[in-house]
């Protein structure tokens, strides 16, 4: 606060000069270091006067009462005025912390001008003067060192802010800057050429950040640096058991932009003591796991560590963690058995049921087993079951109490055991509890017939045979046959029940010439018929001499059936097209339809008017004060990536999240940006994709909150499980990535970013697409595309027409997909590996196609080159991807290839 009269100015040329003079506060948040002060002055204040200067130095007595130097100068009655006043030399180097640094100076003069107006018979009066600078390694003036324009460098000519009769006792305030210095030290001269002022004081200084703690690091004094945007980045020293940080020094000598944060070591939490934030290592019974200021937490249940700073702690005797529990969760028990197992027998089929065992172990994932075992009479001799029995739901990872076990032998002993299980039981790698119970099947029904043909037709007749059922389920008593005529739609006319024969092939007569006909056979056993066979049609055609068929006879029949049929189809199909329009705009006129289902699709946040509108419509505001951020895990585009916890509004429950933050000083381009992906992701709704949980934009900082994936992105998770999975579960993550993808490719959106380091995993192994900050929509049409305004495109995954042409489709996210299948294949390799971009481009360009990961199967390399045709209207649509691998799962035996 400048009292009146004062006016400060600031210039920029690289050096500060600041000329000060009044009386005022000037609250200033950086610190400051002197190079020289002429108010210290006790005697003179020691600058050497040009030969023939007119300058004069004299006391004057300051209002706080203290004597002080000032150089004076008025010479207004005498024409050509050259008086030159120089400082002795100003050594810098204090300021320099190595050859490199350059530093800014900054100059304050406090100047008394007289105003020429009221002067009477002046020869000349100037209501300026200059200001130079000299910049050298050593002190070299002398009294002869030229006083002339040309050896100084000039800083400006500076004019009066106000100028003063006589008795005022008003002065002005300067200030500018000088600089980057490059040399040891500097001389300033000031060149009157004919004014009437007087020099109260001149201070020259330099800014600096004092030393100051944050974020558990103590930093150095750091120098501020020589522009307005220079930001002098600082490394901090931290606590013990800490991780680095940094923090940048501005031009003003102000601490800004933190970057990282000291953060305690696995094992360590932060403790104050005193005004001192330090890392202490976790006492006993406590551990720490994680890098992150959190504290110390106790040991869960049954585990205990004895030693100070510990990870986790271990589980006590006869306890156990799962494979994929952390070190939060207590330690468990494998079950006891399942009790009260009994099993209910209708001749080949036996329903298992079991109660829950009376001690789970403390989990809540327990899972069933059974074992098969077919006997000797007695229940002798035991052995694993043959092929072809069927349990519903399935034989292993069971979690209901109840197994339908069917297809067994007739007449036959079996003996099945039930085993429960939880993840402890594969760590305890101890014998798994059991139950078994004895089955004695019956005799059953008969399975399908098999084999029906038809062996002569004749103008009247036809002879039938056919094969024994797959399972007799006991003595074949006898077949039937049925025989339906039937039209050229398919349709039976009428139904005729044959006699019944304990063969396997009857002759039937009476047929009419060219009808159609429609055969099937069932088998019985004491227990009662089986099921009635395919029905197979045939037509007796006219011939003066009967001769044997050929099955290509009936085939023939038959395509003339299927052909009248088609034709048919195609009719009422184009009766619909015609019709259906029709009658939904009548009922649309009538007002007896007003609205028409379609599916989800996705709207362009950016074609919103108002951007805000978007971020209310797709996304949650969530309250600030139900969000705790815990440690920072990551950088962003637009800041930091932090693990936080969230509150629920009406309950205690906290659930881990993950929140992205928009960094301070942001621009209005950037908070548009952060908020649109919150509007993308607003929108989707799928398991295989990252859940958006809310945002917070009413107070700061801004965050979009999402799910917690605890295993990280996919690339980084499989290089530290390198050779860990199964080709099937390998298969299973494939089929997470696809699923999600023809999510968002159903929707009409195109990712344009889809990899590896893009797909986020969670504790459950669930694999999630993620990072919309490159994705773009598509329109309806199925060739829509989208072309880029120039930003970067990630060669390594983009398919070919997207590099040349900036187009993207579906399509190109299907290219990407197939570098993502490589990528998981492989454990997370670099596609390509060290060939420079533009290496890539060529070789794909020309040809070449990324070759199978080892161990990888045919059939996953020939989906991964189908998705890689150069036609992209040749490459499966994620539909498609998603059906290839279900059969890859449903039928393992591919993948052995």
């Amino acid at each position: 606060m400048m009292s009146s009269g004062c006016i400060s100015l600031r210039k920029h040329f690289g050096w500060n000069i600041i000329l000060s003079g009044c009386l005022f506060l000037h609250v200033i948040r950086a610190e400051e270091a002197i190079l020289m002060d002429t108010r210290t002055a006790i005697s003179d204040v020691g600058w050497a006067m040009s030969p023939g200067s007119d300058w004069n130095e004299a006391s004057v007595t300051h209002p706080d009462g203290s004597d002080r130097r000032m150089l004076m100068v008025c010479q207004i009655k005498k024409a050509h005025q050259n008086n030159w006043a120089r400082t002795p030399y100003i050594p810098v180097n204090g300021a320099q912390r190595s050859l490199q640094h350059l530093i800014n100076a900054i100059i304050s003069i406090l100047v008394y001008n007289r105003s020429c107006e009221d002067v009477p018979n002046v020869a000349t009066c100037k209501e300026t003067f200059n200001l130079y600078y000299y910049e050298t390694d050593r002190d070299e003036a002398t009294t002869t060192f030229p006083w002339r324009e040309g050896t100084y460098i000039k800083v400006d000519t500076i004019a009066a802010d106000k100028r003063f009769g006589p008795g005022s006792k008003e002065t002005n305030f300067e200030t500018r800057d000088i600089g980057p210095l490059t040399k040891r030290g500097i001389y300033l001269a000031i060149q009157d050429t004919g004014a009437c002022m007087a020099l109260m004081h001149v201070r020259v200084y330099y800014k600096y950040c004092g030393p100051t703690e944050k974020n558990l690091a103590f930093f150095q004094r750091t120098i501020a640096g020589p522009y307005m945007s220079s930001l002098e980045e600082t490394n901090g020293t931290c606590v013990d058991n800490g991780e680095r940080a940094t923090l940048r020094c501005n031009s003003e000598g102000e601490w800004i932009v933190p970057k990282g944060s000291c953060l305690c070591f696995p094992s360590s939490a932060s403790v104050q003591q005193g005004r001192v934030v330090l890392c202490i290592k976790c006492g006993r019974g406590h551990y720490k796991s994680s890098v992150g200021n959190r504290a110390c937490r106790m040991c869960p249940a049954y585990s205990d560590t004895r030693d100070y700073g510990s990870t986790e702690c271990q589980c006590m005797q006869g306890y156990y963690r799962a494979l994929s529990d952390d070190a939060s969760m207590p330690c468990t028990k494998p079950p006891s058995r399942p009790v009260n197992l009994h099993a209910v027998v209708n001749q080949t089929t036996a329903r298992l049921s079991w109660e829950r065992p009376y001690n789970d172990g403390g989990r809540d994932d327990l899972t069933y087993r059974i074992e098969c075992m077919r006997c000797q009479a007695g229940f002798l001799a035991c052995g694993p079951c043959e092929d072809g029995v069927d349990y519903k739901p399935r034989q292993t990872n069971i979690a209901v109490t109840n197994v339908l076990v069917r297809d067994l032998s007739a007449y036959a002993y079996y003996k099945f055991k039930v085993f429960a299980l939880n993840g402890a039981s594969w760590v305890a790698q101890l014998d798994p509890a059991e139950a078994d119970v004895n089955v004695e099947t019956n005799e059953a029904v008969p399975t399908m017939v098999l084999g029906l043909r038809v062996s002569e037709v004749s103008q009247t007749e036809v002879l039938l045979t056919w094969n024994n059922p797959e399972k007799m389920n006991g003595k074949i008593r006898q077949y039937e046959v049925s025989l339906d005529l039937i039209n050229l739609m398919g349709e039976v006319l009428y139904m005729n029940l044959l006699n019944t024969t304990t063969k396997r092939s009857m002759r039937i007569t009476g047929l009419k010439e060219n009808s159609v006909y429609a055969v099937k056979v069932r088998a019985s056993t004491d227990a009662g018929y089986g099921p009635y066979s395919v029905p197979l049609k045939f037509s007796p055609l006219a011939s003066t001499t009967p001769a044997p068929k050929t099955s290509a006879d009936h085939v023939g029949t038959i395509q003339i059936i299927v052909a009248v049929i088609a034709g048919f189809c195609i009719v009422v199909a184009i009766m619909l097209i015609v019709f259906f329009p029709m009658f939904v705009m009548g009922h649309v006129k009538n007002g007896t339809l007003s609205y028409i289902p379609s599916h989800k699709t996705y709207i362009d946040p950016t074609t919103y008017e108002d951007p805000a509108r978007a971020v209310l419509d797709f996304t949650k505001e969530i309250e600030a004060s139900y969000v705790a951020i815990e440690e920072v895990i990551g950088g962003g585009e637009f800041g930091e990536v932090c693990l936080g916890r969230m509150r629920s509004p009406n309950t205690k429950n906290e659930t881990d999240v993950a929140i992205k933050t928009l960094k301070s000083g942001y621009s209005t381009q950037q908070k548009l940006d952060f908020l649109g992906e919150a509007s993308i992701m607003g929108q989707f709704d799928h398991p295989n994709v990252i859940r958006l949980e809310g945002v917070v934009t009413k107070s700061q900082p801004h965050m979009i909150i999402t799910e917690f994936m605890e295993n990280g992105s996919l690339d980084t998770f499989l290089r530290k499980r390198d050779g860990e999975f199964t080709v099937i579960q390998l298969v299973g993550i494939l089929r997470n990535i696809a699923a999600g993808m023809k999510y968002l490719s159903d929707m009409g959106y195109v990712h344009r970013d889809l990899a590896a380091r893009n797909i986020l995993v969670n504790a459950q192994l669930i694999c999630k697409v993620s990072d919309f900050g490159l994705s773009r929509v598509l329109e309806e049409s199925s060739d829509s595309t989208y072309t880029t305004r120039g930003g970067k495109i990630p060669i390594r995954w983009t398919a070919p027409e997207a590099i040349t042409y900036r187009k993207f489709t579906s399509a190109s996210d299907v290219w990407s997909y197939g570098i993502v299948m490589w990528e998981v294949m492989s454990y997370g390799e670099r596609p390509y590996w060290g060939m420079s971009n533009q290496d890539v481009i060529h070789a794909v360009g020309t040809g070449y196609r990324l070759p199978a990961p080892m161990d990888c199967p045919q059939v996953q390399h020939k989906l991964m080159l189908d998705c890689w045709k150069k036609d992209r209207n040749e490459r499966p649509k994620f539909g498609q991807v998603v059906a290839s691998l279900d059969r890859m799962i449903r039928e393992p035996e591919q993948l052995k290839a």
